[in-house]
């Protein structure tokens, strides 16, 4: 049944892949190339964070210093080769995310149920922004998945948060809900594996290395344009108010505070009710929301969400939940928003179509809600 499986997979997820990958060359997997390109500066000696993709998109290396280390081996690809790896490893690092976070409806030993699940999630959008950016996000989340998930992994525990963090620091996260979970081992390996991987590279590209940490780093706008639709993070809503900037950072840091009291509280309590699938889940979204940008493609961890809500799939509840957060995530609800905003009906447009603009973000906000308090209290009623 698993070869079936992997056919089935195969055959839903190729329009996907096919229409992606015959995109005009400027515009295909712009983000890949952004890391092939970063590759290749350290190869040629030139400095990384200096460098623009061709246009029209000119798009800068804004990741931290060993990712352009990391990303050598596909500078030294064809373009070709490089689109068609990528592309593979977003479906496995997808597969992986899958197996763990569904692991409780028994995919591992369903085929059909496997599949089923893969074929979803692969349409969501956040992944189908995986594949058509050649984005590193289902990757990292899987690397957080199994490090957490994995019930006797080979690897020391935590090794795989830290490879993680140091490729892109907002799974940094993970080493708050370890420090809070008092996972100590846990923690210590993921903070020494983060603190090489980012000292490595002083001893490699050390101009390089010194400009990420005091320069780019530090410059947000090398993101793009954080009011732009696709930033969800809370302060993308925030910035699309259109307040003073002093207004907008104070209120920023009054939610985050917030949020991230509920989010973390809720990921503790997950972890000692020996629910580790919807701590990692919570935590992730953390990621997403705590994040000064966040986009679209960031909300990956939707994928670990939904086998949260599923659980066992025993409870019909939940599965409509479930079903209901899917179609959500489905839709290209914000840009219904800025659709609807460019009608200019007043007070329409600029209320609800802001509204509908920020969908996703303000989705994440229910679905920590969902996760932190309405499933807790839907296992006790049903218990």
């Amino acid at each position: 049944m698993w070869p079936l499986a992997v056919v089935a997979i195969a055959l839903a997820a190729a329009p996907l892949v096919e229409y992606w990958l015959t995109n005009p060359d400027d515009q295909r997997l712009v983000d890949l190339d952004v890391y092939r390109t970063g590759g290749q500066m350290v190869l040629e000696g030139r400095p990384v964070y200096d460098f623009m993709t061709p246009a029209p998109q000119l798009l800068p290396f804004t990741y931290p210093p060993v990712s352009a280390l990391l990303a050598v081996p596909l500078a030294m690809m064809s373009w070709t080769t490089a689109q068609w790896v990528w592309t593979a490893g977003i479906f496995a690092a997808l597969a992986v995310t899958v197996w763990f976070s569904f692991r409780q409806a028994e995919v591992d030993r369903r085929p059909l149920l496997f599949a089923v699940a893969m074929v979803a999630c692969t349409y969501l959008m956040p992944i189908r922004d995986q594949v058509r950016f050649g984005q590193v996000d289902i990757l990292l989340v899987s690397l957080c998945v199994a490090d957490c998930m994995a019930k006797r992994p080979w690897w020391p525990r935590g090794f795989l948060i830290g490879v993680a963090t140091a490729v892109k620091l907002t799974p940094g996260v993970f080493l708050v809900y370890l420090l809070i979970t008092r996972q100590w081992r846990t923690f210590w390996v993921a903070t020494i594996v983060t603190t090489l991987l980012t000292v490595l590279p002083l001893l490699v590209i050390r101009e390089d290395t010194l400009q990420f940490w005091f320069s780019a780093l530090l410059d947000p706008e090398r993101l793009g344009s954080n009011a732009a639709t696709t930033n969800q993070s809370m302060r993308g809503m925030l910035l699309r108010l259109y307040m003073n900037d002093t207004v907008t950072s104070v209120i920023w840091l009054v939610v985050v505070a917030v949020v991230a009291w509920y989010g973390f509280r809720g990921a503790y309590r997950a972890y000692q009710a020996k629910d580790p699938l919807t701590a990692v889940a919570l935590v992730g979204l953390m990621a997403v929301l705590l994040s000064p940008v966040a986009w679209i493609h960031h909300l990956a961890w939707v994928v670990v969400v939904l086998g949260a809500i599923v659980g066992d799939g025993r409870d019909r509840v939940r599965l409509w939940v479930a079903g209901g957060v899917w179609l959500y995530y489905v839709l290209p609800i914000p840009w219904w928003g800025v659709s609807l905003k460019a009608l200019e009906i007043p007070v329409l447009s600029p209320v609800l179509g802001k509204i509908v603009q920020n969908a996703f973000g303000l989705g994440a906000l229910v679905l920590v809600w969902i996760l932190a308090s309405w499933l807790p209290k839907r296992r006790e009623n049903l218990a």
